[in-house]
């Protein structure tokens, strides 16, 4: 299994036509929040740290509509937050759906059984249900027990009504190389499309900052889990291999941001799905206005150890159809986990931190505040 061939193909066709269109910068995933509420408080995250009024937010129907159709990118990842506290989840999908576009919802899968009547499976669309591990391991990560019992409970149901599934596991500097092996085992034996992985990133406001991985320590583990399932051909990734191997430090990338623009309820995020450095009303805006070279490892403090596939996927894409027998190498033989590691960019010139979010969070607050005083007239005169 993996990425379905009909997945691999449009999205193959789209990135053919970009280039032959000239344009340098494109996007290949769009992420969309559609609200910041959670049912989780995740030790690592750093999503949910909103004031109630900001978590109250949710971007309704025709905006996240529109936000795909202004975007024009081949996916579309839905996150947040919990998508499912989202009431019009099931229309957001299919309206993505009726545009051709292949839909991944990511969900924790606490509310999946009580919602999943409410879809329909389809070859565009797959839930992509968080696992950082086994029982332990993700309990832990998410900070409540059962979680993980009742996330396999609900990836069974789904995959039993004929969803399509994969999951997505982020690891931290506590993750053993043979436990996550042992898992993405288990997770392979039950017939699940693909996983998706990647090394935490480092939010600055998240509750635990001890356990975020650098970039030498990514490396080393990755190399380390790929070792022990054949080169990380044991498995069924939903991602290129080419990030994989970047993963295991034997490729050196820049990071393409603006491949998996983010459209939140504050507006069109700059720079990335990670940072939120500022906002803009349009998806042109985004593209066009924003100072990508001041962003990325080696150009900002924040980017230093980001390895996430929201910021190199793309960059493995581009690679991929740049040197297509790199591609090709790395797929039939596997990924390196030994030998030397590619160099790292230079640090010494990258900027340093802004720290921004008060001042986000205050101009949404003010623009909440001034929508409910124009709307108590309205329903007093009513």
């Amino acid at each position: 299994m993996g990425i379905p061939l009909l997945q691999m193909a449009q999205i193959g066709a789209y990135v053919a036509r970009q280039r032959l269109f000239g344009r340098k910068r494109f996007p290949l995933v769009l992420m969309l929040e559609p609200l910041f509420r959670c049912n989780l408080a995740c030790a690592g995250c750093g999503k949910i740290d909103y004031p109630e009024p900001i978590l109250d937010q949710r971007l309704p129907l025709e905006e996240c509509l529109a936000a795909i159709d202004e975007c024009g990118a081949p996916v579309v990842v839905i996150a947040g937050g919990e998508p499912l506290l989202h009431k019009e989840l099931p229309e957001i999908v299919q309206g993505a759906i009726a545009r051709k576009k292949f839909v991944t919802v990511c969900t924790n899968a606490l509310l999946l059984e009580k919602h999943l009547e409410r879809f329909a499976p389809s070859r565009y669309f797959n839930w992509s249900i968080h696992l950082d591990g086994d029982r332990e391991m993700h309990d832990a990560s998410v900070c409540r027990e059962g979680v993980y019992d009742k996330a396999i409970a609900a990836l069974k149901l789904a995959k039993a009504k004929g969803f399509r599934v994969t999951i997505n596991c982020t690891l931290f500097n506590t993750a053993s190389p043979e436990r996550v092996a042992g898992f993405f085992d288990e997770v392979a034996k039950l017939g699940i499309e693909g996983i998706t992985v990647s090394p935490g990133y480092a939010y600055e406001r998240a509750p635990d900052q001890q356990h975020f991985l650098n970039r030498a320590a990514t490396k080393t583990l990755f190399r380390r889990i790929f070792a022990l399932g054949r080169k990380g051909k044991a498995w069924p990734f939903f991602q290129s291999q080419l990030f994989l191997d970047f993963l295991a430090g034997n490729r050196t990338y820049r990071c393409t941001p603006w491949g998996n623009p983010t459209r939140t309820v504050f507006g069109w995020q700059r720079p990335c799905y990670l940072l939120g450095e500022g906002y803009v009303k349009t998806f042109r805006e985004l593209m066009e206005e924003t100072d990508w070279d001041s962003y990325g490892t080696g150009a900002y403090e924040k980017c230093a150890d980001c390895m996430v596939h929201c910021g190199f996927e793309a960059s493995a894409v581009d690679e991929a159809f740049a040197h297509p027998l790199r591609a090709l190498g790395v797929a039939l033989h596997g990924i390196r986990t030994d030998g030397p590691m590619s160099p790292e960019i230079p640090l010494d010139l990258q900027r340093p931190a802004e720290h921004v979010f008060s001042r986000h969070v205050e101009r949404k607050l003010a623009e909440i505040g001034e929508a409910e005083a124009l709307s108590e007239p309205l329903a007093a005169a009513e």
